[in-house]
């Protein structure tokens, strides 16, 4: 395991962003947690995925209008062998103007609700602490965008931030409703009137827990920890799905999510849950991409095995040592969102 000494010997420090001139200016006297102008991002941080996350935050700040308006809320397991004051330490060596903080978060929680995924990566109890930001982050916090360490945003994160959640919606994501909804669930699920009828009279979707905007008022006025939770006891007894985080939040919030533009989550750049592939952009504008799946950037980079898309990935990348070339990607231009 990287030493924390060597984790910061890897990144160079990148440029300081700063606002421009229509940016709202921040309270003097008053914590910049609760400031109203503020946009607030959550992210897990662990030294397997730090260099993506580091390069998410890149991106972020590159493309934004008021970066100095961004606040990253960084969620570190407390079985980490980097703690968070390591990764504060981390973080800081690379974006020295950055406002952020690190928070721990107690495994135990999920660790008993966990029930083995088709990807062993999948079961990490990291994955499961978007489900918890309504507790962990300040009560003062009312509103998070959460994305997923694999993403780059190449769009002023503004944009997403203001994206409204109509009515009583709670959280707001690209959804898919040509996937097969059911293929996300076991016969054990579908047989069973007494679970199915959590999805009676909604048109539920797929989406992508991966980029969330989400309500954390209405979070909390809901508990909808507890209602994940629930379903995670019942998968526990019951076996009724296989993969991972995202099954318990499809039946949540299954029919009663805000859907956003696809721009927004460009997913399934890393491949399948088991194999490794490349794959293209899906046509149309892009905001931000994702590398869900099995293959990282990152990883393909290193092993001189790239995809076409990795390298719309690396001009983020702050490893130190890594001078990678960037060939045009067929579709894709800094004209394309």
């Amino acid at each position: 395991m990287e030493s924390e000494s060597d984790l910061m010997m890897k990144f160079l420090e990148a440029p300081e962003y700063q606002n421009g001139p229509n940016c709202p200016l921040l309270s003097k006297d008053e914590n910049l947690l609760c400031d109203p102008s503020i946009v607030h991002i959550a992210m897990t941080i662990d030294p397997q995925y730090l260099r993506g996350s580091i390069a998410a935050v890149h991106s972020v700040i590159k493309h934004t209008s008021c970066p100095e308006n961004v606040f990253f809320h960084f969620i570190a397991s407390d079985s980490s062998s980097v703690n968070a004051n390591q990764l504060t330490r981390i973080v800081k060596s690379a974006f020295p103007f950055l406002s952020f903080k690190v928070y721990v978060f107690k495994e135990d929680l999920v660790k008993n609700l966990i029930s083995s995924s088709i990807r062993q990566a999948l079961d990490n109890p990291l994955n499961y602490a978007r489900s918890y930001l309504a507790d962990i982050l300040e009560p003062c916090i009312k509103r998070v965008i959460y994305l997923d360490s694999d993403t780059i945003v190449v769009d002023d994160i503004q944009k997403l931030w203001r994206i409204r959640l109509s009515g009583t919606r709670t959280i707001g994501a690209p959804e898919y409703c040509h996937a097969d909804f059911a293929k996300y669930f076991t016969s054990e699920f579908w047989s069973d009137a007494e679970l199915t009828r959590v999805l009676e009279g909604k048109k539920a979707c797929y989406f992508n827990t991966g980029v969330m905007v989400m309500d954390l008022e209405r979070w909390r006025e809901g508990e909808y920890t507890r209602k994940i939770e629930r379903w995670m006891r019942i998968q526990k007894e019951r076996r009724i799905y296989e993969l991972g985080s995202l099954p318990p939040f499809l039946l949540v919030f299954g029919g009663e999510v805000e859907g956003i533009d696809h721009r927004w989550n460009q997913h399934g750049l890393g491949g399948d849950n088991l194999v490794n592939t490349c794959r293209s952009l899906h046509p149309g504008p892009v905001s931000l991409l994702h590398w869900s799946g099995k293959g990282k950037p990152w990883v393909r980079l290193d092993a001189d095995t790239p995809c076409p898309v990795d390298y719309l990935w690396a001009p983020y990348d702050l490893y130190q040592f890594q001078q990678q070339p960037k060939p045009e990607v067929p579709g894709f231009s800094a004209h394309s969102w």
